[in-house]
């Protein structure tokens, strides 16, 4: 690993990425690298910051691509010209041997691909770094593409995550915000999204899903999965045609109808989240295509399932809740919205997260609508939040992704697009029709069963209840995110934190026995245990406040 991680420590050097990393004041150390390697050429030198990290990581080999492809997502941790450049990175590589794709296919499928396809071209149509696709036909004719796994990836990616551990790791102790941005944690959210890419059975569940959500759609086309020829190493799909979505003067020729397939492609993407929870979460242009055979209708067709996302039904509540107090510029709501949910703590004051809000939201309403950028304005609250503790959840940060994909794809089609006026009806829409009057009797409808189900057991269970009350054998248990944080706070070996602890725990403690212990000796009306309780936390209290 040593050899490895000594050449990336070159590769900064080399690129002048040394230079960002002095600017944050973190591995100066890299300065004594200046002296035995290189200087950039001036042509490297006199190039964006951005533009040298996606050269350098190009050169460190296709892992590091897909690392950052993926880092790109995480615009709540980099700055937006580097965020920007790491978009940018295209995932191709050099295609490996055709006819160490064949062996992979007849290994995975345990038959000889003769037996399998009518026939197999050993000449890849695209080669990426996980896997690359070859052209097939079926026996009975049918045009498929088959997607294979490249040959010992497995263990190369297991080489690159462990380096990026260790680099995490040492970023976890010297970086001053390491608490915040949490590099382990992306380094997990890095791994588990690649070893999802390498069960091409998964992807093709994900294909099969989205297909079914969509078949007969005017609006998108997923191909078929022949699963009678897939397996975790490969993936056989129906071929399909059509026009990438950003060869404008193609779909100009074809005679596609842009302004449409641009508002289709907004309406889309709340379709997904809010009527299906199951979205594409990789819509970039090069896994999107236009059906060239529909002009006054057209629809997308989705190409690479790899990277699916879905939210829980509280995330998904809350979500829906927040677009929709943002289309009305209700700042109040939004900050009510984000303090219900959890996503900061409840000590977080109202009025100052509803003000931050305000501070972020009103310079981009003072232009016409169609000039903000929706995507723009979720990235900036999601950046305040984070002052105020908000930690994002991996499905959030896809999402944000996803909407950053999906809007500048509808501006590409139509730079004129209204993005709030296109997007808000479908939401209205979807949401009354997933929380209106009807959805609600139908889920009161499905839960019906489960009550009848445990009703038999409601008086027992109340009875078990009321004894233990009577005896005092209740159990008080109280889980809260907030305490969990105090305790951390306390183990860090802040004196006047444990006895500020102590003294809430016995707090609580005489609250709980003043309403639950009916059997102890009791004084004008007061619990013996609940006195005593609440006096060790008074002079707990006191003692905190002395000790500073």
């Amino acid at each position: 690993m040593l050899p490895r991680v000594l050449r990336i420590a070159a590769l900064l050097v080399r690129y002048r990425l040394d230079d960002v990393i002095d600017d944050a004041h973190r591995f100066r150390l890299l300065r004594w690298a200046r002296l035995v390697v290189p200087r950039a050429r001036a042509e490297i030198a006199s190039l964006p910051r951005g533009e040298r990290l996606v050269l350098a990581l190009t050169e460190l080999g296709p892992i590091f691509v897909k690392f950052g492809q993926i880092l790109s997502t995480r615009r709540d941790l980099l700055p937006a010209d580097i965020a920007d450049a790491l978009t940018a990175l295209q995932d191709k590589v050099t295609p490996f041997p055709g006819h160490l794709a064949r062996s992979a296919i007849e290994q995975a499928l345990a038959a000889p691909i003769g037996a399998r396809y009518a026939s197999f071209d050993e000449t890849p149509l695209a080669s990426a770094s996980i896997a690359q696709v070859h052209a097939a036909q079926l026996p009975g004719g049918r045009e498929v593409v088959v997607k294979v796994l490249r040959p010992d990836i497995r263990e190369r990616i297991d080489r690159d995550i462990d380096l990026l551990r260790a680099l995490g790791e040492l970023a976890n102790r010297v970086h001053p915000n390491a608490d915040k941005i949490r590099p382990l944690d992306v380094v997990a959210e890095i791994e588990s999204t690649l070893l999802n890419e390498l069960d091409l059975q998964r992807e093709g569940a994900n294909a099969s899903l989205l297909r079914r959500n969509f078949l007969d759609s005017d609006d998108l086309y997923v191909p078929e999965v022949f699963w009678s020829h897939t397996s975790a190493g490969v993936l056989t799909l129906e071929r399909v045609r059509g026009i990438p979505v950003d060869d404008l003067a193609a779909l100009d020729a074809a005679g596609i109808d842009r302004v449409r397939l641009a508002e289709k492609g907004v309406q889309l993407f709340y379709t997904q989240v809010f009527r299906d929870n199951f979205f594409h979460a990789d819509a970039h242009a090069g896994n999107i295509w236009v059906d060239a055979s529909r002009r006054d209708n057209p629809r997308f067709i989705a190409l690479d399932f790899g990277i699916m996302g879905t939210l829980t039904e509280q995330d998904q509540f809350w979500l829906a809740e927040n677009f929709l107090a943002l289309f009305k510029q209700d700042y109040r709501r939004i900050a009510e919205l984000h303090l219900r949910a959890g996503w900061m703590p409840a000590t977080v004051r109202m009025d100052e997260l509803e003000s931050a809000i305000r501070a972020v939201c009103e310079p981009y309403f003072t232009r016409p609508l169609s000039e903000i950028s929706l995507a723009a304005v979720i990235i900036k609250l999601f950046q305040t939040a984070r002052r105020y503790e908000l930690t994002l959840q991996p499905q959030l940060i896809l999402l944000q992704k996803t909407l950053l994909n999906i809007e500048g794809v509808g501006r590409l089609l139509h730079p004129q697009i209204d993005i709030w006026a296109t997007a808000k009806p479908v939401l209205e829409r979807i949401w009354w029709k997933r929380r209106g009057p009807r959805a609600m009797l139908k889920r009161l409808r499905q839960r019906v069963p489960e009550w009848l189900a445990a009703a038999p057991d409601m008086p027992q269970l109340a009875h078990s209840y009321l004894e233990q009350v009577t005896t005092g054998t209740l159990q008080l248990r109280i889980a809260s995110e907030d305490l969990r944080r105090l305790e951390a706070n306390s183990r860090r070996g802040s004196p006047l934190a444990v006895r500020l602890t102590l003294g809430a725990t016995f707090a609580l403690c005489a609250v709980g026995l003043q309403v639950f212990d009916t059997q102890t000796l009791r004084v004008g009306g007061i619990g013996v245990w609940a006195i005593g309780a609440a006096a060790i936390s008074a002079i707990a209290f006191v003692s905190a406040l002395r000790s500073r």
